[in-house]
């Protein structure tokens, strides 16, 4: 079925102060002359009805088709048969399982506003997205110490296989029984990092059987690199003994690191994802003119192409985030501030396919990895049946992988290394970092809080092509060895909190991605 027709219709639903159901939308949408068939359901509705439903839609359907006994129109009210399983699919926003294969789920949004300006003509079978990675409905964390072992030991074992085919790698405990002068290098966690009294530094990495310690000397070219390390984070380190064999002095260091032979996947076609996050609904300095002015832009033929929209993190504002956050609250009740980022998610085309994860301001766990939402605030923000997964997950627009990740890990990377090197000015190039590191969260036990799980769902497995975060309330893109990383500010303006931490926040802005060239710009709306 062309999205086209169901776009339409649930756009004069709205424009007629009715939601609707999908399994109504799709009836409708398959009638002979959908036009028809809405407006005599409009007509026999009740009056005191809302929501247009299927049962309101098979009762016009089955009248109209009443003397006409086999008849093509609507096969569905005509037969009593069953809609196919393609209608029937779950959705992924419900929290049951997503439908196989990497195609176009053909969903009907419901209750959105169509795009009668844009025109999004293209043949929906182009579509196609795909989720890896969303580990809501995964969690086995207990907290119990096993469950932090298991997840450095995956941590270990994953990142450690990216290094061991460049280093000839021994255990810290044969490196222990070498000889003083022996070549080694070892591939590990790191466990500690300290100055010596000389301007040194010394490194201890830690893998199964044990810790050895790495002294690299304050004069090498690669001195500078200490200043970019975080503890816990997975690095190979090459060098010499010392004729003791306590120690061993540092030639070289490697990082996981995205290869620089990588060539990122492309659309096979000309089409746009808007890249956007923080939208803070709630808050008394949410910028709700500027959100609106996006959503009219989304309608305008400038925007056509654009048919899918990411949000990497906090829909709404939350409760008791930080301290005295009462005050500069605008809906002071959790569930009425989704209720109202659905409405105005409704304002978005319909014909938008949109993909969402947590941020720390939403109502899920605060540690990460975060499962998508429960089943009541999906309900609630069911507005364009929306893939609601995990923060971080892997999502695929027509071969184009995209990593979204809220962000909370970069307040860590911009606290721990020097300013010229991550910095919220520039917050892309604090997710150059983690890119390096493989990791979105390598730093366990610092301000990032982060859940021990059987595997450790933070790794980037995958060399993502975007990399898209948000949290830090700053707009900053670029590229890392043809990894494009964007960060895509916020919707809500400097509050008092902010002021007190001297955060200026870029806000009303939205970063338009062609998925053919990963060419980025930036739509300014405030």
């Amino acid at each position: 079925m062309p999205l086209e027709a169901p776009a339409r219709i649930v756009g004069e639903l709205t424009s007629r102060g009715y939601n609707a159901e999908r399994e109504a939308v799709t009836r409708l949408a398959a009638a002979e002359d959908p036009n028809a068939a809405l407006e005599r359901v409009l007509e026999e509705i009740p009056d005191d009805a809302l929501v247009v439903r299927t049962e309101h839609v098979e009762t016009v359907l089955s009248t109209a088709d009443a003397g006409s006994a086999g008849s093509e129109a609507d096969p569905v009210a005509a037969t009593g048969d069953e809609p196919s399983p393609a209608d029937s699919t779950p959705s992924v926003s419900t929290g049951t399982e997503p439908p196989q294969g990497g195609g176009s789920t053909g969903r009907s949004p419901v209750e959105t506003e169509g795009s009668p300006s844009a025109d999004r003509s293209a043949d929906p079978a182009q579509r196609s997205l795909e989720i890896v990675g969303d580990m809501t409905g995964q969690s086995t964390g207990t907290g119990e110490y096993s469950d932090f072992v298991s997840v450095f030991r995956d941590r270990l074992d994953r990142l450690g296989a990216k290094l061991r085919g460049r280093v000839n790698h021994r255990p810290a405990t044969a490196i222990q029984d070498m000889p003083g002068g022996s070549e080694v290098a070892m591939v590990g966690l790191v466990n500690d990092i300290r100055s010596t009294a000389s301007g040194h530094w010394l490194i201890e990495l830690e893998d199964a059987t044990g810790t050895f310690p790495w002294l690299v000397m304050k004069d090498r070219d690669y001195a500078d690199l200490v200043n970019e390390l975080l503890c816990d984070e997975v690095l190979a380190m090459e060098g010499t003994l010392a004729d003791d064999s306590g120690i061993a002095f540092v030639d070289s260091m490697h990082f996981p690191d995205v290869p620089r032979t990588h060539e990122p996947s492309t659309a096979d076609r000309h089409v746009q994802a808007a890249l956007i996050s923080d939208v803070h609904v709630g808050s008394q300095e949410f910028m709700a003119d500027a959100w609106n002015a996006f959503a009219d832009w989304l309608h305008t033929p400038e925007a056509q192409h654009v048919e899918y929209l990411l949000l990497a993190g906090d829909m709404v504002e939350g409760v008791g985030v930080y301290p005295d956050q009462d005050d500069e609250l605008d809906i002071v009740d959790i569930y009425e501030q989704y209720e109202a980022f659905s409405e105005h998610l409704k304002k978005i085309p319909g014909d938008i396919e949109v993909v969402m994860i947590p941020g720390n301001h939403d109502a899920v766990r605060l540690a990460e990895p975060q499962p998508g939402f429960d089943e009541e605030l999906r309900e609630i923000m069911s507005a364009h049946d929306p893939q609601i997964v995990s923060n971080p997950s892997m999502v695929t627009l027509e071969g184009v992988s995209v990593l979204m990740y809220h962000g909370v890990s970069l307040d860590e990377v911009i606290a721990e290394l020097p300013e010229a090197k991550a910095s919220y000015d520039d917050p892309h190039k604090a997710m150059y970092h983690l890119l390096k590191k493989r990791h979105v969260a390598p730093q366990f036990g610092g301000h990032t809080r982060l859940a021990p799980e059987e595997k450790d769902y933070l790794i980037i497995d995958e060399v993502p092509d975007i990399f898209h975060t948000g949290h830090v309330h700053k707009l900053g893109f670029g590229k890392y060895h043809d990894v494009l990383a964007i960060n895509s500010g916020c919707w809500q303006a400097q509050t008092d909190f902010q002021k007190s931490v001297n955060i200026d926040p870029d806000a009303g802005f939205a970063p338009i991605v062609d998925l053919d060239t990963l060419d980025v710009t930036v739509q300014k709306f405030s």
